[in-house]
Protein backbone atom coordinates (compact mmCIF):
# COMPACT_ATOMS: atom_id res chain seq x y z
CA UNK A 1 0.00 0.00 0.00
CA UNK A 2 1.34 3.41 -1.09
CA UNK A 3 1.39 5.88 1.96
CA UNK A 4 -0.60 8.83 1.25
CA UNK A 5 2.59 11.03 2.36
CA UNK A 6 4.10 10.32 -0.74
CA UNK A 7 1.10 10.31 -3.14
CA UNK A 8 -0.14 13.31 -2.16
CA UNK A 9 2.45 15.73 -0.56
CA UNK A 10 5.18 16.55 -3.56
CA UNK A 11 1.02 17.41 -5.43
CA UNK A 12 -0.22 19.60 -3.26
CA UNK A 13 2.70 21.76 -3.75
CA UNK A 14 2.43 24.82 -1.38
CA UNK A 15 -0.06 22.85 0.56
CA UNK A 16 1.83 21.19 3.29
CA UNK A 17 -0.12 18.89 5.96
CA UNK A 18 -0.88 20.44 9.21
CA UNK A 19 -0.15 16.74 10.47
CA UNK A 20 0.38 12.93 9.14
CA UNK A 21 -0.72 9.41 10.22
CA UNK A 22 0.11 6.01 8.55
CA UNK A 23 -2.84 6.34 6.46
CA UNK A 24 -3.57 9.80 5.84
CA UNK A 25 -3.47 14.10 5.88
CA UNK A 26 -4.93 16.29 7.26
CA UNK A 27 -4.83 20.48 5.71
CA UNK A 28 -5.42 23.82 6.65
CA UNK A 29 -6.74 25.68 3.49
CA UNK A 30 -9.41 26.31 1.43
CA UNK A 31 -11.35 23.46 -0.19
CA UNK A 32 -11.48 25.00 -3.27
CA UNK A 33 -8.13 25.48 -3.90
CA UNK A 34 -6.76 22.06 -2.60
CA UNK A 35 -9.09 20.26 -4.67
CA UNK A 36 -7.47 22.02 -8.09
CA UNK A 37 -4.16 20.74 -6.48
CA UNK A 38 -5.52 17.34 -6.45
CA UNK A 39 -5.21 14.88 -10.43
CA UNK A 40 -8.47 13.94 -11.90
CA UNK A 41 -9.41 10.58 -11.09
CA UNK A 42 -7.65 10.48 -7.84
CA UNK A 43 -10.28 10.03 -5.34
CA UNK A 44 -12.20 7.17 -4.78
CA UNK A 45 -14.71 8.73 -1.92
CA UNK A 46 -15.76 12.27 -0.76
CA UNK A 47 -17.95 12.45 2.49
CA UNK A 48 -19.01 15.38 4.04
CA UNK A 49 -21.20 17.38 6.28
CA UNK A 50 -20.62 20.99 4.91
CA UNK A 51 -21.93 23.98 7.27
CA UNK A 52 -26.10 24.18 6.37
CA UNK A 53 -27.75 26.89 5.26
CA UNK A 54 -29.49 27.52 8.81
CA UNK A 55 -31.08 31.36 9.11
CA UNK A 56 -28.82 31.80 12.51
CA UNK A 57 -25.20 32.43 11.77
CA UNK A 58 -22.83 29.67 13.17
CA UNK A 59 -19.33 30.53 14.30
CA UNK A 60 -17.65 27.85 11.45
CA UNK A 61 -19.66 29.70 8.92
CA UNK A 62 -22.71 28.91 7.19
CA UNK A 63 -24.28 30.50 4.06
CA UNK A 64 -27.85 32.59 3.58
CA UNK A 65 -29.99 29.71 2.06
CA UNK A 66 -30.59 32.21 -1.28
CA UNK A 67 -26.63 31.38 -2.11
CA UNK A 68 -26.16 28.10 -0.34
CA UNK A 69 -26.80 25.64 -3.51
CA UNK A 70 -24.42 27.73 -5.94
CA UNK A 71 -22.06 28.00 -3.54
CA UNK A 72 -22.05 24.37 -2.70
CA UNK A 73 -22.32 23.55 -6.54
CA UNK A 74 -19.00 25.63 -6.40
CA UNK A 75 -17.25 22.17 -4.44
CA UNK A 76 -19.07 19.97 -6.42
CA UNK A 77 -17.72 20.63 -9.47
CA UNK A 78 -14.40 20.29 -8.69
CA UNK A 79 -15.40 17.03 -6.52
CA UNK A 80 -16.81 15.66 -9.56
CA UNK A 81 -13.06 15.80 -11.70
CA UNK A 82 -11.02 14.39 -8.86
CA UNK A 83 -13.64 11.54 -8.02
CA UNK A 84 -12.30 8.06 -9.88
CA UNK A 85 -14.66 6.98 -12.68
CA UNK A 86 -16.69 4.66 -10.09
CA UNK A 87 -16.11 7.22 -7.16
CA UNK A 88 -19.07 8.71 -4.74
CA UNK A 89 -19.89 11.57 -3.31
CA UNK A 90 -21.98 10.96 0.07
CA UNK A 91 -23.45 14.61 1.38
CA UNK A 92 -24.81 15.10 4.73
CA UNK A 93 -27.07 18.04 4.70
CA UNK A 94 -29.91 19.13 7.30
CA UNK A 95 -33.16 20.84 6.83
CA UNK A 96 -34.19 24.11 7.62
CA UNK A 97 -37.34 26.39 8.01
CA UNK A 98 -37.90 29.56 6.12
CA UNK A 99 -36.93 32.97 7.99
CA UNK A 100 -40.07 33.72 10.31
CA UNK A 101 -42.44 31.42 9.32
CA UNK A 102 -42.77 27.59 10.05
CA UNK A 103 -42.60 26.63 6.73
CA UNK A 104 -39.82 24.34 5.30
CA UNK A 105 -36.95 25.47 3.25
CA UNK A 106 -36.48 23.72 -0.28
CA UNK A 107 -33.24 24.27 -0.51
CA UNK A 108 -31.85 20.88 0.40
CA UNK A 109 -33.76 19.89 -1.87
CA UNK A 110 -32.49 21.84 -4.90
CA UNK A 111 -29.33 20.61 -4.16
CA UNK A 112 -29.59 17.13 -5.83
CA UNK A 113 -31.32 18.65 -8.42
CA UNK A 114 -28.26 21.20 -9.79
CA UNK A 115 -25.68 18.26 -9.26
CA UNK A 116 -27.43 15.80 -11.33
CA UNK A 117 -29.28 18.36 -14.09
CA UNK A 118 -25.51 20.73 -14.40
CA UNK A 119 -23.00 18.77 -12.94
CA UNK A 120 -23.29 15.10 -13.96
CA UNK A 121 -23.50 13.34 -10.87
CA UNK A 122 -26.25 11.09 -10.79
CA UNK A 123 -28.52 10.61 -7.44
CA UNK A 124 -27.72 6.97 -6.63
CA UNK A 125 -29.79 6.74 -3.38
CA UNK A 126 -31.03 9.05 -1.08
CA UNK A 127 -30.25 7.89 2.58
CA UNK A 128 -31.97 9.94 6.21
CA UNK A 129 -29.88 9.69 9.06
CA UNK A 130 -32.19 9.38 12.13
CA UNK A 131 -30.32 11.25 15.52
CA UNK A 132 -32.88 9.66 18.26
CA UNK A 133 -30.64 11.96 20.77
CA UNK A 134 -31.27 15.25 19.00
CA UNK A 135 -32.52 18.13 20.50
CA UNK A 136 -36.31 19.46 19.65
CA UNK A 137 -35.34 22.77 17.06
CA UNK A 138 -36.79 24.39 15.52
CA UNK A 139 -36.93 26.46 19.16
CA UNK A 140 -40.20 29.35 18.24
CA UNK A 141 -41.91 26.63 16.06
CA UNK A 142 -41.48 23.32 18.30
CA UNK A 143 -40.73 24.35 22.09
CA UNK A 144 -42.71 27.61 22.74
CA UNK A 145 -45.40 27.70 19.81
CA UNK A 146 -45.51 23.66 19.74
CA UNK A 147 -46.68 23.41 16.33
CA UNK A 148 -44.05 21.27 14.56
CA UNK A 149 -42.25 18.48 15.57
CA UNK A 150 -38.89 17.66 16.56
CA UNK A 151 -36.85 17.69 13.61
CA UNK A 152 -34.36 14.95 13.99
CA UNK A 153 -33.86 13.65 10.44
CA UNK A 154 -30.68 14.89 7.74
CA UNK A 155 -30.85 13.81 4.42
CA UNK A 156 -27.76 12.30 3.58
CA UNK A 157 -27.55 12.43 -0.89
CA UNK A 158 -25.52 9.52 -1.92
CA UNK A 159 -23.89 11.04 -5.07
CA UNK A 160 -22.01 8.94 -8.34
CA UNK A 161 -20.06 9.39 -11.01
CA UNK A 162 -21.11 7.26 -12.97
CA UNK A 163 -24.84 4.96 -13.02
CA UNK A 164 -22.38 1.99 -11.66
CA UNK A 165 -20.92 3.17 -9.04
CA UNK A 166 -18.66 0.35 -6.60
CA UNK A 167 -21.08 -0.34 -3.70
CA UNK A 168 -20.91 -3.48 -1.68
CA UNK A 169 -23.90 -3.81 0.41
CA UNK A 170 -22.32 -6.75 1.98
CA UNK A 171 -20.04 -5.29 3.86
CA UNK A 172 -22.64 -3.45 6.18
CA UNK A 173 -24.72 -5.95 6.66
CA UNK A 174 -26.93 -5.44 10.06
CA UNK A 175 -28.10 -7.81 12.86
CA UNK A 176 -30.75 -10.12 11.72
CA UNK A 177 -33.95 -9.50 13.72
CA UNK A 178 -34.78 -11.81 16.93
CA UNK A 179 -37.73 -13.31 14.67
CA UNK A 180 -35.17 -14.05 11.70
CA UNK A 181 -32.87 -15.46 14.32
CA UNK A 182 -35.39 -17.88 15.12
CA UNK A 183 -36.08 -18.85 11.49
CA UNK A 184 -32.65 -19.56 10.68
CA UNK A 185 -32.50 -21.77 13.37
CA UNK A 186 -35.47 -23.80 12.85
CA UNK A 187 -36.73 -22.36 8.75
CA UNK A 188 -39.62 -25.94 8.48
CA UNK A 189 -41.02 -25.08 11.87
CA UNK A 190 -41.20 -21.62 12.17
CA UNK A 191 -42.24 -20.65 8.35
CA UNK A 192 -44.11 -22.06 5.52
CA UNK A 193 -43.35 -20.73 2.27
CA UNK A 194 -46.18 -19.14 0.48
CA UNK A 195 -46.92 -16.80 -2.30
CA UNK A 196 -48.08 -13.59 -1.13
CA UNK A 197 -51.06 -11.34 -1.98
CA UNK A 198 -48.97 -9.51 -4.17
CA UNK A 199 -48.03 -12.19 -5.98
CA UNK A 200 -44.41 -12.93 -4.62
CA UNK A 201 -43.69 -15.71 -3.89
CA UNK A 202 -41.48 -16.50 -1.07
CA UNK A 203 -39.25 -19.51 -0.91
CA UNK A 204 -37.14 -21.52 0.83
CA UNK A 205 -34.19 -19.15 -0.09
CA UNK A 206 -35.51 -16.86 2.30
CA UNK A 207 -34.31 -18.92 5.52
CA UNK A 208 -30.52 -18.48 4.23
CA UNK A 209 -28.16 -16.82 6.74
CA UNK A 210 -26.31 -14.45 4.84
CA UNK A 211 -23.95 -13.20 7.95
CA UNK A 212 -26.93 -10.31 8.41
CA UNK A 213 -29.61 -8.19 7.17
CA UNK A 214 -29.50 -5.59 4.35
CA UNK A 215 -29.49 -2.42 5.97
CA UNK A 216 -32.61 0.21 5.07
CA UNK A 217 -31.71 3.91 4.03
CA UNK A 218 -32.85 4.63 7.20
CA UNK A 219 -29.75 4.93 9.07
CA UNK A 220 -30.49 5.09 12.98
CA UNK A 221 -27.18 6.31 14.81
CA UNK A 222 -27.09 8.78 17.78
CA UNK A 223 -24.95 11.78 18.03
CA UNK A 224 -23.94 11.18 21.91
CA UNK A 225 -20.32 10.95 22.27
CA UNK A 226 -19.40 12.13 26.06
CA UNK A 227 -15.76 10.93 26.14
CA UNK A 228 -12.73 9.35 23.88
CA UNK A 229 -9.64 10.72 22.62
CA UNK A 230 -11.05 14.12 20.94
CA UNK A 231 -12.82 15.52 24.06
CA UNK A 232 -10.44 14.32 26.43
CA UNK A 233 -7.75 16.24 24.14
CA UNK A 234 -9.79 19.33 24.12
CA UNK A 235 -10.64 19.55 27.52
CA UNK A 236 -6.23 18.66 28.40
CA UNK A 237 -5.33 21.45 26.44
CA UNK A 238 -8.20 23.80 26.46
CA UNK A 239 -8.83 23.39 22.61
CA UNK A 240 -12.15 24.55 20.82
CA UNK A 241 -14.38 22.26 20.04
CA UNK A 242 -16.30 21.66 16.88
CA UNK A 243 -19.54 22.52 17.61
CA UNK A 244 -20.83 20.73 14.80
CA UNK A 245 -19.76 16.89 14.98
CA UNK A 246 -21.44 14.00 13.30
CA UNK A 247 -20.99 10.44 14.68
CA UNK A 248 -18.44 8.43 13.99
CA UNK A 249 -20.39 5.54 12.39
CA UNK A 250 -22.27 8.13 9.84
CA UNK A 251 -18.94 8.35 7.29
CA UNK A 252 -17.90 4.79 8.32
CA UNK A 253 -20.86 3.09 7.03
CA UNK A 254 -20.26 4.92 3.48
CA UNK A 255 -16.84 4.23 3.89
CA UNK A 256 -17.44 0.31 4.05
CA UNK A 257 -19.85 0.50 1.58
CA UNK A 258 -18.59 2.11 -1.04
CA UNK A 259 -14.61 1.63 -1.01
CA UNK A 260 -12.13 -0.95 -0.24
CA UNK A 261 -9.23 -1.32 2.00
CA UNK A 262 -6.58 1.26 0.56
CA UNK A 263 -8.77 3.24 -1.42
CA UNK A 264 -8.87 6.85 -0.78
CA UNK A 265 -11.46 9.10 1.23
CA UNK A 266 -11.67 12.76 1.38
CA UNK A 267 -13.87 15.03 3.66
CA UNK A 268 -13.56 18.60 1.90
CA UNK A 269 -15.38 20.19 5.23
CA UNK A 270 -13.02 18.27 7.77
CA UNK A 271 -14.24 20.08 10.97
CA UNK A 272 -13.40 17.80 14.09
CA UNK A 273 -12.19 14.82 10.89
CA UNK A 274 -14.67 12.31 11.94
CA UNK A 275 -13.88 11.06 8.97
CA UNK A 276 -10.42 10.92 8.61
CA UNK A 277 -10.77 8.44 12.03
CA UNK A 278 -13.20 6.64 10.38
CA UNK A 279 -11.28 5.96 6.99
CA UNK A 280 -7.89 4.84 9.22
CA UNK A 281 -9.74 2.80 11.63
CA UNK A 282 -11.02 0.42 8.36
CA UNK A 283 -7.17 0.65 6.45
CA UNK A 284 -8.97 3.24 3.77
CA UNK A 285 -6.28 6.04 3.04
CA UNK A 286 -7.91 9.38 3.77
CA UNK A 287 -7.39 13.40 3.38
CA UNK A 288 -8.84 16.01 4.99
CA UNK A 289 -9.35 19.28 4.30
CA UNK A 290 -10.42 22.16 6.99
CA UNK A 291 -10.21 25.97 6.55
CA UNK A 292 -9.81 26.55 10.32
CA UNK A 293 -6.44 25.80 11.91
CA UNK A 294 -7.40 25.58 15.58
CA UNK A 295 -10.38 22.66 14.38
CA UNK A 296 -7.59 20.75 12.62
CA UNK A 297 -4.77 20.78 15.46
CA UNK A 298 -7.86 19.83 17.50
CA UNK A 299 -8.49 16.63 15.13
CA UNK A 300 -5.17 15.53 15.87
CA UNK A 301 -6.51 13.76 19.35
CA UNK A 302 -8.72 11.83 17.82
CA UNK A 303 -5.78 9.79 16.58
CA UNK A 304 -3.66 9.26 19.52
CA UNK A 305 -3.04 6.50 21.79
CA UNK A 306 -4.69 6.30 25.04
CA UNK A 307 -1.29 6.26 26.64
CA UNK A 308 -0.02 9.38 25.54
CA UNK A 309 0.29 12.03 28.20
CA UNK A 310 -1.04 15.54 28.77
CA UNK A 311 2.30 16.36 28.16
CA UNK A 312 2.85 15.02 24.77
CA UNK A 313 -0.68 16.17 23.57
CA UNK A 314 0.14 19.77 24.10
CA UNK A 315 2.98 19.93 22.68
CA UNK A 316 1.74 18.39 19.28
CA UNK A 317 -1.24 20.82 20.20
CA UNK A 318 1.34 23.97 19.80
CA UNK A 319 3.08 22.60 17.42
CA UNK A 320 0.17 22.57 14.75
CA UNK A 321 -1.34 25.88 16.34
CA UNK A 322 1.84 27.64 15.61
CA UNK A 323 1.98 26.45 11.90
CA UNK A 324 4.26 23.81 11.68
CA UNK A 325 3.91 19.91 10.88
CA UNK A 326 3.46 17.38 12.47
CA UNK A 327 4.02 13.84 11.99
CA UNK A 328 1.54 11.57 14.28
CA UNK A 329 2.43 8.05 13.30
CA UNK A 330 4.76 7.18 16.35
CA UNK A 331 1.73 8.70 18.62
CA UNK A 332 -1.31 6.68 16.61
CA UNK A 333 -3.26 3.47 16.62
CA UNK A 334 -5.82 2.24 14.08
CA UNK A 335 -9.32 3.52 15.79
CA UNK A 336 -10.22 -0.52 15.82
CA UNK A 337 -13.69 0.18 15.03
CA UNK A 338 -16.39 -1.88 14.38
CA UNK A 339 -19.95 -1.63 12.64
CA UNK A 340 -22.99 -2.85 14.55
Amino acid sequence: MQPVIEQYSAILQGHEPVYRTTLGEAYCGDSLALLDALPENSVNLVVTSPPFALQRKKEYGNKEQAEYVDWLAEFARKVHRILTADGSFVLDLGGSYEKGTPARSLYNFRVPIKFCDELGFFLAEDFYWFNPSKLPSPIEWVNKRKIRTKDSVNTVWWFSKSEWPKADVSKVLTEYSDRMKKLLQDPEGFYTPKVRPSGHDIGSSFSKDNGGAIPSNLLQIPNTESNGQYLSGCKTTGAKQHPARFPAKLPEFFIRFLTEPGDVVLDIFAGSNTTGYAAEGVERRWLAFEECREYVAASSFRFLRKEVDSQTMQALYSEITAGRSVDLSQYTAPAQMQLR
